[in-house]
């Protein structure tokens, strides 16, 4: 598992790497943008993109992981379909080559020939990023990589991703919108039960060197299995506490969360408590650093590569994410189901499929996740 945990860091600085080229060439991001058509389009999203930088990103980490773990390769999922239409019409099959000139040449076709657009991104894919700030002595974890599978979203919150604003963050503080609400996501699972247990995020966009002005990132990690937690990020040290008015809970929303669910939570909210962010990944990573206790979505709108890597790491925390429609059903009583990752629904077509239907709720503290679900019982 230590050395499934090493390789994916890896494979997620590079995957932050393509992106952050993508963002920094003009001329080849406007190349990029493909809108998702079909059973694979978002409904949340009146406009919802594809980008070559996505399914690069997704290719590449499939080709990584299946050459070290080739019995991994048949459980490695992603959001995106490899398929990519160039200005010509022509549906090309993208992968990643051996060399980094064969990928360039196969790029070259879905760019229309920019050789040196292609070439940009092939020479993204094909570095080796050092990552040194990693202690993974002591991970003994009892499980074989023929038990898993991996789910990738190779850039969630694409539309901030696209839109490209550069939000001035306060410490302590979440960002609503912009380049840091986007996320690279690698979840691994049990297959035969659906557990997440081991979960890497890079934020590609953390922060800008002020000696460069060039965007850094930073990377995030958990493993939970068993007696085995361990999480980069340290518990946060003021855990919330509710006040005698059962008030002070501090919840991030999507800011287009049903009317009735902002109206339910806003009593246990202090006054600038009840927030908006975007992105899923992100606002559970929210959760996961302290920024937010909780975060609640109503509607089935995220998915199984949106959820299984930051659920990773709440669990190493000693949180979770449950599936709020089944917590909140008549005779479940304080039963809250936890989001798995292994199946899915089978009356639902394209991207459907994997969907949390159910809606979601990510917590750290247990006692905090009752008090929510018991606040909208009924409530909607």
């Amino acid at each position: 598992m230590a050395d499934l945990l090493r390789l994916l860091l890896r494979v997620a600085e590079k995957a932050a790497n393509v992106a952050r080229v993508c963002r920094k060439e003009g001329h080849l991001f406007q190349l990029l943008v493909q809108e998702k058509m079909g059973d694979d389009k978002n409904k949340k999203f009146v406009q919802d993109f594809k980008t070559l930088a996505d399914v690069v990103i997704q290719e590449m980490i499939r080709h990584e992981v299946g050459a070290q773990f080739p019995e991994i390769v048949g459980f490695i999922h992603g959001e995106e379909s490899n398929k990519f239409e160039n200005g010509l019409g022509e549906t090309v099959t993208v992968t990643v080559c051996v060399t980094e000139e064969e990928t360039a040449a196969l790029l070259a076709t879905v760019l229309d020939g920019d050789l040196t657009a292609a070439s940009l991104l092939a020479q993204a894919i094909h570095q080796d990023p050092m990552i040194t700030d990693i202690d993974t002595e002591g991970l003994d974890v009892p499980l074989k990589t023929s038990d898993l599978g991996i789910w990738i979203d190779p850039i969630d919150a694409t539309s901030q991703y696209i839109e490209g604003r550069e939000e001035v963050l306060e410490e302590g503080h979440l960002c609503p919108s912009g380049l840091q609400c986007a996320l690279v996501l690698i979840g691994v699972y049990l297959r035969e039960t659906g557990e997440p247990v081991m979960g890497v995020i890079n934020q590609p966009f953390n922060h800008k060197d002020p000696a460069c002005s060039s965007w850094r990132g930073k990377h995030f990690w958990g493993v939970s299995y068993g007696s085995v937690n361990i999480c980069s990020v340290s518990l946060p040290k003021d855990r919330p506490t509710m006040s005698k008015e059962g008030v002070g809970l501090s919840v991030v929303l999507s800011s287009s969360e049903k009317q009735a669910v902002k109206e339910a939570l806003a009593p246990l909210c202090g006054p600038d408590k009840l927030m908006y962010a975007s992105g899923a990944g992100y606002k559970i990573l929210c959760v996961i650093l302290g920024l937010a206790d909780v975060y609640v979505l109503s509607e089935g709108s995220t998915f199984k590569w949106d959820s299984c890597a930051p659920h990773a790491l709440l669990r190493a925390l000693g949180g979770g994410v449950v599936d709020l429609a089944k917590s909140l059903s008549p005779g479940k009583g304080s039963s809250c189901r936890e989001l798995t990752y292994h199946q899915p629904q089978t009356k639902s077509l394209g991207a459907d499929r994997w969907a949390n239907q159910g809606g979601l709720v990510a917590y750290l503290d247990y006692k905090l996740l009752y008090t929510i679900i018991g606040e909208l019982k009924g409530k909607f």
